[in-house]
């Protein structure tokens, strides 16, 4: 049975920020840095999320002073949503026109995996409602864990159910490629731009995705300052009427900064807790793979597609990760990131409506009406 995290390891919030907690997130961006630059060593995609995430939660399993302060965390929120809306172009629009019931048909497909996977994590385990959904939306790691932090959710539940299939779909098959002698390293989810290779437009997307982020925040929008930055960085790129991204440096201090968040969520976590966290793992990612199946098999002989794009195309991981196989495996990358960039948006915009009925259902006490 799923548990919030306790109160006495949340991080520091608040004006009184003393010389001990400057410290202590040096330490946490330390440790941080260190599991990202071995995963991106590695050739491991994902590697500046998932490294940070591994290695701060190792560290607060050992009892170490691990957390990120309540300022920061929200402006690494901001920094991943202009980053992750920075996927979107006007090609890729293109490309989700070109295949409409395909990309509605991975749409239908996240949704049904979100639904039995919850399903599956609050009968078999006895997760509460918005711990399972949490964990059971499909290839929506950053958007997932910013919004559960947010909820004051278990986030070691969710962690470990969502790292294991980020692992598996992102790390051992393209692991498995690189034995054969492909692979690819981790990438960030749009190519960078200098600081001041156009200042002004830069300080325009900043700002204007700030402002849509206080906004969201300011009336209560779940997730609202990675949510308003995402929607405002992926209209203005979407149409082309911005070009510039954010340095690689913000972007993978973001990145960092939103794992060292979640892997501080590890504090106080026991062995055994952690082996039945595997086993609700394990399980929800039979249960992803099984429905994404059936999907991708149907499709196959109705749309007249290759089952490779498919497959990789419907796979739950990340956008980075697929794109590699995507191009490891010589299979169109505009088809694969056309279905994995629609399934990103309509999962990050839907998220927040679902959010505000669970809460209610808790409200109204019918929590178990979530699996129905």
């Amino acid at each position: 049975m799923q548990t919030r995290s306790p109160a006495s390891v949340r991080p520091p919030s608040g004006p009184k920020f003393s010389l001990r907690d400057l410290r202590n997130l040096a330490e946490t961006f330390a440790i941080a840095s260190a599991g990202a630059g071995l995963f991106y060593l590695a050739s491991i995609p994902a590697a500046f999320l998932a490294g940070a995430m591994v290695a701060v939660a190792v560290a607060a399993i050992a009892g170490r002073p691990v957390g990120v302060p309540r300022p920061l965390a929200r402006a690494c929120f901001v920094i991943v949503g202009l980053s992750l809306g920075s996927v979107v172009s006007p090609a890729s629009l293109r490309g989700i026109a070109a295949w409409p019931i395909s990309i509605a048909a991975v749409v239908a497909a996240s949704a049904c995996v979100t639904v039995a996977t919850t399903f599956y994590l609050r009968k078999v385990h006895g997760w509460e409602s918005m711990t399972a959904m949490f964990a059971a939306v499909p290839g929506a790691l950053s958007q997932v864990l910013a919004h559960a932090v947010e909820e004051k959710c278990d986030v070691r539940g969710i962690a470990v159910v969502q790292s294991l299939r980020v692992v598996i779909l992102t790390v051992g098959v393209p692991v498995a490629l690189a034995v054969l002698g492909h692979g690819g390293p981790t990438r960030l989810a749009a190519p960078p731009s200098s600081l001041f290779a156009a200042p002004a437009e830069l300080a325009a997307l900043v700002a204007t995705a700030l402002g849509a982020g206080l906004l969201l925040m300011r009336i209560g929008f779940p997730g609202g300052l990675l949510i308003g930055a995402m929607t405002v960085s992926a209209v203005l790129h979407g149409t082309g009427l911005v070009t510039v991204t954010l340095p690689a440096w913000a972007t993978i201090g973001g990145m960092l900064g939103l794992g060292a968040i979640s892997g501080s969520r590890f504090t106080n976590t026991s062995s055994g807790l952690l082996l039945n966290y595997l086993g609700a793992a394990l399980g929800a990612f039979a249960v992803a793979v099984a429905v994404t199946a059936v999907f991708v098999l149907v499709l196959v002989p109705t749309l007249h597609l290759p089952l490779g794009d498919l497959t990789v195309a419907f796979s739950p991981g990340a956008i980075d990760a697929m794109m590699v196989l995507s191009l490891a495996l010589h299979i169109d990358p505009v088809f694969v990131g056309a279905h994995h960039i629609a399934r990103f948006f309509v999962v990050s915009l839907m998220l927040p409506v679902v959010i505000r009925y669970v809460r209610r259902l808790r409200q109204d006490g019918g929590d178990d009406s979530i699996v129905k």
